[in-house]
């Protein structure tokens, strides 16, 4: 299946399970900004509804994502529920009803039900989520995005945000082009207030940090499936650190 394919099961699955408390579907991710690829990205979407959700109906929108779970792409789906109370005024750190996401797939077959009781709580990610949802994202069905959610204050998008980043000095060169991209889309936010994809963040890197040109470039062509990612362990801690100290001024 495409992705526009499986995220019209998903439409019609959820409309059918929660029915007139779903307020409306969103797509953030890769697909908002359009830069999908079916290798390494993942289906981002986060439903609102009016009320609490029911044992059952968690069960039913899980076991929903996994019976499309063989037609997704490898990292699969990332999904959240929200009260549509807590998106305007934005609460933060944002409470959320259910969440799933491929990290999570093997608890959710191995006992739903225990899952679904437990899988609550606070998300700071959901300020990053809405961010890009209110400057990129796609009403898949119900209110428009306008109606639902408010403007999410900066400070609460910075704090959603610098955990892409925190650990890159210790942790570039296990994950470098994750590290790289989100470090430059981060820079790009703190200096220009701009909300970037990984890509985006890593063209906006290249132009805005030239002595990074070749780094950035191949973090890029890396991303995007071309070439095989290749780069010294000193020269990715030295883009760290500086990318991190540039980053401090600014915060």
């Amino acid at each position: 299946m495409t992705p526009g394919e499986l995220l019209a099961r998903i439409k019609e699955s959820y409309a059918t399970i929660l029915g007139p408390k779903l307020t409306g579907i969103y797509v953030h991710g890769s697909l908002a900004f359009g830069c999908f690829r079916w290798e390494v990205s993942d289906i981002d979407f986060l439903a609102v509804v009016t009320e609490p959700l029911t044992q059952a109906e968690k069960e039913r929108l899980i076991s929903s994502l996994l019976e499309l779970d063989i037609y997704a792409p490898p990292k699969g789906f990332e999904m959240s529920v929200v009260l549509e109370a807590v998106c305007n005024p934005f609460v933060y750190p944002t409470p959320f009803e259910l969440h799933f996401s491929n990290a999570h797939k093997a608890r959710c077959r191995e006992n739903l039900s225990e899952y679904c009781r437990t899988m609550n709580g606070t998300d700071k990610d959901l300020a990053a989520h809405v961010t890009v949802i209110r400057h990129v994202g796609r009403t898949l069905l119900g209110k428009p995005i306008e109606e639902v959610f408010a403007e999410i204050p900066k400070a609460a998008y910075w704090d959603s945000i610098r955990g892409d980043v925190q650990e890159a000095e210790e942790e570039i060169a296990e994950q470098p082009v994750y590290y790289i991209l989100n470090l430059c889309r981060v820079l790009a936010f703190l200096k220009d207030g701009l909300v970037l994809s990984k890509s985006q963040g890593g063209q906006w890197g290249m132009e805005h940090c030239p002595e990074y040109r070749e780094l950035i470039g191949n973090a890029l062509t890396a991303y995007e499936g071309t070439t095989a990612f290749r780069a010294e362990e000193t020269a990715l801690r030295d883009f760290a650190v500086t990318m991190l100290e540039e980053i401090n001024k600014h915060t």
